[in-house]
């Protein structure tokens, strides 16, 4: 029975990224929890819980990146299971929420999935959510349970600032970045540009303006995601195409399907700085200049901080080091 500040917990991992489970469950100080996740015969997903998790406040780590609605299912299925074995709490650790772009209705007759899947994880039993850079902050709302979303920002100001990146200029990718941007750049003590574009159709994007002053300047891109980084490659060419010294990119979830690698691969990226909220396979692993930085410590001292019932607001704050 793992004991943690008096309280019995227990940490599992289902199967979208057991490594960063693996480091949480570290830093926390206690090993993962066993469960088997397995597949009938016809693709049903069978759970097996292999120790008891009656009067326990349960971690459940499970990141619903590609294959979407397989993590998904798992974890609904993982939840009931945790439910029904009288489980305390049941925390779900989701660094990257799967269905987030699906937000609202952009057009008539489209879904809200986003909504969707608060409602399925909140029925199958889930009592709290973690996540991380929710791609839509109103997304939230959605929940009538506690959400945590935790920012990646102060990771990765914290790189940049042990960098030393003299002649900053921090990039928007898009209006909808600009808070993202303009947070990175007080922390540098740097400028910003914001890239104005427009999308014609899903995964296309098309660059019509840079506002802002980035000619003989490093510049640092910051955004949430990248996905198919169609909308990346396009405006590290722009960038570079109206004088930019050097570009950076960073961001909190690397999805990087479709042609990503290789568009990445192509593009005059000085540095691709990216997180663990999803788990990287060795070809994507060997992507030209690209850095992984972990969130299991920022996670970690979230549990610890939730099961203690202390605030988890300082978690949100960068405080740069001294003699930088």
């Amino acid at each position: 029975m793992a004991i943690v500040h008096g309280k019995k917990i227990k940490i599992f991992s289902l199967n979208s990224n057991p490594i960063l489970a693996k480091e949480i469950a570290d830093y926390v100080g206690i090993p993962l929890s066993k469960c088997n996740v397995n597949r009938f015969s016809d693709g049903e997903v069978q759970v097996n819980i292999e120790e008891t998790v009656r009067g326990h406040i349960v971690f459940v780590v499970q990141s619903t990146n590609c294959p979407v609605n397989e993590n998904y299912m798992e974890l609904l299925i993982m939840i009931d299971a945790l439910k029904r074995a009288s489980a305390e709490q049941i925390n779900i650790i989701m660094p990257y929420y799967g269905y987030s772009r699906q937000d609202r209705k952009a057009a008539p007759r489209q879904p809200i999935s986003a909504k969707l899947m608060a409602d399925l994880l909140q029925t199958a039993g889930a009592t709290r959510l973690m996540c991380l850079d929710l791609h839509a902050d109103q997304i939230q709302g959605f929940f009538d349970i506690p959400i945590d979303n935790f920012l990646a920002l102060p990771i990765l100001a914290d790189y940049f600032v042990k960098e030393k990146i003299e002649d900053i200029v921090v990039v928007a990718p898009d209006h909808g970045g600009t808070t993202r941007a303009r947070k990175l750049a007080m922390v540098l003590d740097a400028p910003m540009a914001i890239i104005d574009k427009r999308r014609p159709r899903p995964n296309v994007a098309e660059v019509m303006n840079v506002i802002g002053e980035i000619e003989n300047k490093n510049c640092i891109i910051i955004d949430d995601m990248i996905d198919t980084a169609g909308t990346l490659s396009i405006v590290v060419k722009t960038l570079k195409e109206r004088g930019a010294k050097t570009v950076r990119a960073c961001c909190t979830h690397a999805l990087l399907s479709g042609a990503a690698i290789e568009r990445l691969n192509s593009a005059p990226l000085e540095q691709l700085v990216v997180t663990n909220t999803t788990e990287l396979t060795k070809e994507k692993k060997a992507i030209n200049n690209l850095v992984v930085l972990s969130v299991a410590q920022l996670l970690g001292r979230g549990i610890l901080n939730i099961i203690d019932d202390k605030p988890v607001s300082d978690l949100f704050v960068y405080n740069k080091p001294e003699n930088f």
